[in-house]
C-alpha cells in the first residue's frame, strides 16, 4: 500500500494524511520560522503494517527539504523514523540531533 499511498497536505488541519474508506491516517505538524514541528502521527488499524506511517515521514522530510526547514521531530514514530533513515537526517534541526544520537 505504501507504494499506491497517496499522501495530501492538509493545510487547514496542519497534517499530512492517507485516507482509506473513512479511516485517516496522518501526521500533525506545526510550522515554525525555519522550522517545521512534528508532533504526532495517527495510523489507524486499516493502515497497520502497509507502510503508510513510513509514507507519512517521507512526506514531511521531503516538505522540509523543499522548503528550506528544519525538522524537529517531536512524535517518537517520527523521531525513531528518521535515526533509521539517514538520508534524511540532515534536515534534522541541530537542536535535536544530540538527542536523537545522530549526527
Amino acid at each position: 500500500m505504501a507504494d499506491a499511498a497517496e499522501v495530501t497536505d492538509n493545510v487547514a488541519e496542519r497534517r499530512f494524511e492517507v485516507r482509506l474508506g473513512d479511516d485517516v491516517a496522518f501526521a500533525e505538524y506545526r510550522l515554525k520560522p525555519g522550522q517545521i514541528v512534528l508532533p504526532h502521527t495517527v495510523v489507524p488499524p486499516a493502515f497497520e503494517g502497509k507502510g503508510v506511517a513510513s509514507a507519512l515521514a517521507r512526506t514531511a522530510f521531503g516538505y522540509a527539504r523543499e522548503h528550506g526547514l528544519t525538522v524537529i521531530p517531536t512524535c517518537p514514530f517520527m523521531a525513531g523514523w528518521v535515526k533509521k533513515h539517514p538520508e534524511a537526517q540532515d534536515v534534522v534541526d541541530g537542536s535535536c540531533k544530540a538527542e536523537l544520537g545522530i549526527g
